[in-house]
């Protein structure tokens, strides 16, 4: 059953994704997408199951959305954090390398999270090592490793834990 239901997440993720490129309706291009979101579903379906993805579900979905809308939001307060350091006249700057500990228990999660905040402008993800995340950060503040930890990924972290548990 589980094998089943990831075809079918998989066949209608990738027919969304062939909708959205295509732009159109036209029966030709619906037939190829569906013959190709099929063929493409049969043969990556099981892969899905070893990368410890979560089984798909409508709560997952909405917290995977919402999960964007928030690294959207976070990369856009980056950009100005980072472009308000390079413009002050002062430049200030405190760069550091932290040591971040996750409670996220699979690895995919662990790389997503690692992803997300090398993707915010300010910070760079160097290394994942068990449950700890190696941070080259631009302006370390707080004091600790849980307070950085908050500061750096907390938004993120909330959110991976609801989809991947």
């Amino acid at each position: 059953m589980e094998k089943f239901r990831n075809f079918i997440y998989l066949f209608i993720l990738l027919m969304l994704v062939w909708l959205a490129l295509t732009s159109s309706l036209e029966p030709q291009k619906l037939a190829a997408g569906v013959i190709i979101s099929l063929g493409v579903s049969l043969f990556t379906s099981a892969g899905y199951l070893g990368l410890g993805l979560p089984s798909p579900g409508i709560r997952k979905i909405a917290y995977s959305i919402l999960y964007l809308i928030v690294l959207l939001i976070e990369i856009i307060k980056a950009n100005f954090d980072v472009a308000y350091r390079v413009l002050h006249p002062k430049m200030p700057i405190k760069p550091g390398i932290v040591v971040i500990k996750t409670k996220l228990k699979q690895d995919i999660a662990k790389v997503i999270l690692a992803n997300s905040i090398t993707l915010t402008p300010g910070t760079f993800t160097l290394d994942i090592q068990g449950d700890n995340l190696l941070i080259h950060w631009i302006y370390v503040k707080g004091e600790g490793w849980e307070e950085r930890a908050q500061i750096i990924c907390g938004k993120f972290e909330r959110i991976l834990r609801i989809i991947f548990e």
